[in-house]
């Protein structure tokens, strides 16, 4: 087999011995390379080092980094599969991975899309055409209108306020139909609707070519923020056995009527009572599959494979167990403390996998001195735990977290870390309202403890003792310091967090030769640098003064904070999508002024008050950094 791999696109030569695939994912190059099968990469110009470029058999530069030119580019990528020889393609998870012309054009050149036909793609990409046919084959759906609506903003409201919308959440709801109907990714011309606080559960299928269809269990996937999902589970804490079965026997009822073959996915959402409900087949290879591995031991990119080849499936449904439980979290390079994660870019500086732990697996394509860009998804690894129950599973995933090194860019670990170590989501208490309700004014950081706070401000102190005797010597030489004595005793002041905590009487003894130490106390660990404090995965600022530098600080003018009503400032690195106004116009309070586009992710940038428009500093299409300027109110 010879196959061609891409960012999400993987192609695959002859269904023989020695095969081509052209691939992203560096779990469908590893299994390729396991089956004997050769791998093609598929990159863009600024993915031109990435690993999965290293790790296959042969690379294809399909474009520039913007993926409408690269990535979503069919003329290029058939291009691709021509010229190295390609038989067979794996889509991945996202860009081609749905889309049935992109299946359609592979079939008509006799090359084997490793995933379902253009029939199953196109039934179960239309929201509305989906719900029909699971309600044809007995699938539970939700109740509602199943036909298509035409509806004027004014309706539109109405329907809002209707179904009960939290004060504040129309205008949200304008501007996602708006982003919805407009965005590149939509091939259809219409908005599924749907408000929703309840447990997401995926169901695994999978299918052959030959009737036989199978369900793989359940994926617990109801941590989400803004509709994505950052910490799965399999299984759920929340289904019985007999829920399962009711669930999974739908699931592959539905495959079954539309002639699926391949791996897939079968969404329900379950209310408080156990009833669940189809909500939509996603027909393709899932992030999170790896838990589902871990449970029931199948590789699913080798049955994939296999499937496409037109082998009949290698097990019954009595063969799938569920042994241990697994946990995924997606490690992605985004500031928590922005809207649960807003993208960050950069260098990863110093990059090191928990891999040395037991019952760990990181699914990366990434390595020290990878480049972070504006154009493709933030993710930096899926980080996966094992264990023989749910709460060994957690225990691991709290050691890998702890021992996970990302620098050079910005990352969520923290608050994955305070999701798994939350009490609610321990007990399984928990909906996909989970993150607002735990967080309702956002995610802080860790809230500090008395003895935690007691333990940072001493860390703190003795940092600054260590640096202060360290410049007192002369390293790697034998003279003597004109400092008539060392002090022995110290009184500080620690600044953290907008208060000043005193410190008098410090003793230290401290190697100060070290740049990196670790500090123990009790039963927590603190690791610390010159010029950073992180303390359980946070990082706190800190400023350490003596007492005469803090006498003479209360003296100091206080910086002004910058009017942030008047003043609108890029959140985050991107690119401008479109601007809504110009000098001299008046905007509302909550209207939409801008919108910031930056790793497959929308933002829509509003006033924060009535007022006049000064002067705009930002057009469509440009690149903006973190922090730029973008307009300014009088």
């Amino acid at each position: 087999l010879h196959a061609v791999y891409m960012h999400s696109l993987c192609s695959v030569h002859s269904f023989k011995s020695a095969s081509h695939v052209l691939h992203y994912d560096l779990m469908v190059i590893k299994t390729c390379k396991k089956m004997g099968i050769k791998t093609v990469a598929v990159h863009s110009d600024v993915d031109s080092s990435a690993v999965h470029v290293k790790m296959a058999d042969e690379a294809f530069c399909v474009g520039p980094a913007p993926t409408s030119k690269s990535y979503l580019n069919m003329d290029t990528i058939m291009e691709a599969i021509r010229q190295t020889g390609a038989q067979a393609v794996h889509p991945g998870y996202g860009f081609l991975s749905e889309n049935k012309e992109f299946a359609r054009r592979l079939a008509a050149d006799g090359v084997s899309f490793i995933g379902p036909d253009t029939h199953a793609i196109q039934a179960m990409g239309d929201k509305i055409e989906s719900k029909l046919i699971a309600k044809a084959a007995k699938v539970n759906t939700i109740p509602g209108f199943d036909g298509v609506v035409k509806v004027r903003v004014a309706l539109l409201l109405h329907l809002s306020e209707s179904l009960g919308s939290a004060r504040g959440c129309t205008s949200d709801l304008l501007t996602v139909c708006e982003s919805a109907c407009s965005s590149e990714a939509a091939d259809k011309s219409r908005t599924y609707i749907l408000y929703y606080n309840c447990v997401c559960v995926f169901i695994q299928v999978l299918a052959d070519k030959h009737g036989n269809a199978l369900w793989l269990n359940e994926r617990e996937c109801s941590i989400q923020r803004r509709n994505q999902k950052v910490v799965e589970e399999a299984p759920s804490t929340f289904l019985d056995p007999v829920t399962r079965r009711a669930m999974g026997e739908q699931a592959v009822s539905l495959a079954k009527a539309v002639k699926y073959s391949s791996a897939g996915t079968v969404e329900f959402l379950v209310d408080s009572k156990k009833n669940f409900y189809f909500l939509e087949m996603n027909t393709r290879l899932q992030v999170e599959h790896p838990i589902t591995e871990c449970i029931t031991g199948l590789d699913l990119v080798q049955q994939m494979i296999r499937v496409a080849k037109g082998y009949k499936l290698q097990h019954k449904q009595e063969d799938i167990p569920i042994n241990g439980w697994a946990i995924e979290s997606r490690v992605y390079a985004e500031d928590p403390y922005k809207s649960f994660g807003l993208p960050s870019i950069g260098r990863l500086s110093q990059y090191e996998e928990p891999l040395n732990l037991p019952g760990v697996r990181v699914d990366s394509g990434i390595q020290e001195g990878s480049d972070i860009s504006i154009y493709y998804d933030p993710m930096i690894s899926k980080l996966v735990t094992y264990g023989s129950t749910r709460a060994e599973a957690l225990k691991k995933m709290e050691d890998a977290l702890d021992n996970y090194v990302i620098r050079g860019v910005t990352h969520n670990i923290p608050l994955l870390r305070e999701i798994i170590v939350h009490p609610r989501f321990i007990s399984g208490d928990i909906s996909t309202n989970f993150l607002p309700e735990v967080y309702p004014e956002g995610f802080k950081g860790h809230p500090l403890a008395a003895g935690e706070q007691r333990e940072l401000l001493a860390a703190a102190a003795a940092l600054h003792v260590a640096a202060q005797l360290r410049s007192q010597r002369f390293l790697g030489q034998q003279r003597v310091s004109s400092v008539p004595q060392e002090r022995r005793n110290w009184e500080l002041c620690v600044e953290l967090d907008k208060g000043v905590h005193m410190l008098g009487g410090i003793k230290l003894n401290l190697n100060t030769g070290l740049s990196l130490c670790v500090l123990y106390f009790d039963f927590y660990y603190i690791t610390i640098t010159i010029l950073l404090i992180i303390f359980l995965l946070f990082r706190f600022k800190v400023r350490v003064l003596s007492k005469l530098a803090a006498s003479l600080n209360k003296l100091m003018p206080e910086k002004i904070p910058e009017d942030t009503s008047s003043i609108l400032r890029s959140p985050m690195p991107g690119t401008v999508v479109a601007v809504s106004v110009k000098p001299g116009d008046t905007v509302a309070e909550g209207q939409e002024i801008c919108v910031i586009e930056a790793m497959k992710m929308q933002n829509s940038m509003t006033a924060a008050k009535t007022a006049k428009v000064k002067s705009v500093h930002c057009t469509a299409g440009e690149t903006v950094g973190e922090g730029d300027l973008l307009v300014e109110l009088e």
